[in-house]
């Protein structure tokens, strides 16, 4: 059952979406510099991130399937009370004796020193990526509610909201850290957003679809019965029933491609900015904050704008050669080089991202909306574990060369990109068995 009144439900979404940005952005400028403090090196800082997506991979498709069966917001919330426990976890790493538990000597991953606050960050991490379907779940959520003509609007609409979290979120970032509390106080207010998220989800947030895949499939069963017709209904879907949905296979490659290039630069550029340009937290916190900013304009007032002329293939396409483009930039020493790298990609993210979003949801159809968009964040989630650890061998035998490898990643989506204009029709795929 789709709720009848589309802004009463967009509305809190995108709040949950902005609350979950906020506080998921805050550790982003401080991130590399606490593992810094904890003897960690460049590997670490990487294998730190793959541990969430690592564990999100597990949970995510779970998530996703549950939604699908019980409804969004009860995952919705699950998801969120992860993150609140996860960050009361990552403060108690703050004031535990940096005492080293093993030391590995040179080789590929580098001179490696692991202790004890870094092991607590670690457990955290993994609390935090097991209960992490937001993103797959929020997905499905908007299109349970949303025609189908307003997809990509609303994607852009949603990302827009995550968006402005990332722009207060850095800036957050670097003026709590550089109070005298340091890098405790953005962590102590990253837990009280999230706590803030749950209350919202929990009295603003109405369900979208309670007991989907069973109210859908027994409408269908009901149907069949009074044509006299027996059907056999797949009510929990397999991996290979899912991939073996139309063009599935291939939305589900380009998600991987995409996630991959993405996080050899977020594991890149932090520690490009950190060890090489010697920025410190404050300067870390504007750059990303500028990047989400002009993202927010792209996927907000452009995005919109497009959406009423151009189709979601050729924006996805345009986009893709832009985000491409801008890593050969991103190279550079240049502080001003480096934020007209940051506007090519905020410009072709921004394009590309809701764009591919709007055409996975109408591929994924919906009776298994969420399970598919659970699967897709689990092959992110691979993607990501594969890049962020990836990202950080390569940066410590290449540094800034990274990003090359980043936009030839970004280069070969764009090429398969051509296919989505043949294989993905103009409406949502009905995928009902």
């Amino acid at each position: 059952m789709q709720i009848s009144n589309e802004k009463q439900s967009i509305f809190p979404l995108m709040s949950v979406s902005f609350i979950g940005t906020l506080g998921f952005s805050i550790m982003l400028p401080f991130l590399v510099y606490l593992v810094h403090d904890f003897k960690g090196n460049a590997f670490l800082y990487g294998a730190l991130g793959a541990s969430y997506s690592l564990f999100q991979m597990i949970g995510a498709p779970v998530l996703g399937r549950l939604s699908d069966t019980y409804g969004r917001k009860k995952i919705l919330f699950i998801c969120e009370a992860g993150s609140f426990v996860s960050w009361a976890v990552f403060f108690v790493a703050l004031y535990l004796p940096v005492n080293t538990l093993f030391h590995i000597y040179g080789g590929l991953i580098g001179d490696l020193i692991f202790t004890l606050p870094l092991l607590i960050l670690f457990i955290a991490r993994a609390i935090d990526g097991i209960t992490a379907g937001d993103i797959s779940v929020a997905n499905a959520y908007l299109s349970d509610v949303t025609a189908e003509k307003d997809l990509k609007k609303n994607y852009g609409k949603m990302a827009a909201a995550a968006n402005i979290g990332f722009i207060f979120g850095p800036l957050l970032a670097g003026v709590l850290g550089a109070t005298a509390l340091g890098l405790k106080l953005p962590i102590i207010t990253t837990a009280v957003i999230s706590l803030a998220a749950l209350f919202l989800i929990v009295f603003g947030l109405p369900e979208s679809k309670p007991n989907a895949i069973k109210t859908s499939v027994a409408s269908e069963d009901n149907d069949m019965m009074h044509k006299g017709t027996t059907v056999e209904k797949e009510l929990k879907p397999r991996f290979r029933f899912l991939l073996g949905l139309p063009h599935v296979a291939l939305m589900l490659v380009l998600y991987f491609l995409i996630y991959l290039g993405f996080n050899f630069f977020y594991t890149g550029f932090p520690l490009f900015a950190s060890e090489v340009l010697k920025w410190n937290v404050t300067q870390m916190g504007i750059f990303f904050a500028v990047l989400s900013g002009e993202m927010v304009l792209v996927q907000g007032p452009l995005l919109t704008l497009l959406s009423k002329r151009v189709t979601d293939e050729k924006l996805t396409i345009t986009g893709g050669i832009i985000l491409a483009a801008n890593f050969i930039f991103m190279m550079s020493h240049s502080v001003l080089v480096l934020y007209f790298a940051a506007f090519l990609f905020s410009l072709g993210n921004g394009l590309m991202w809701p764009s591919f979003l709007s055409i996975l949801s109408r591929v994924a159809g919906h009776t298994y909306q969420g399970a598919i968009q659970g699967l897709a964040s689990g092959v992110g989630s691979l993607a990501s574990i594969i890049g962020l650890i990836g990202g950080g061998i390569l940066f410590h035998a290449y540094h800034e060369k990274t990003f090359l490898i980043a936009g030839g990643i970004i280069f070969v989506v764009f090429l398969c990109s051509f296919r989505l204009i043949n294989i993905v029709p103009g409406k949502r795929i009905n995928n009902s068995v």
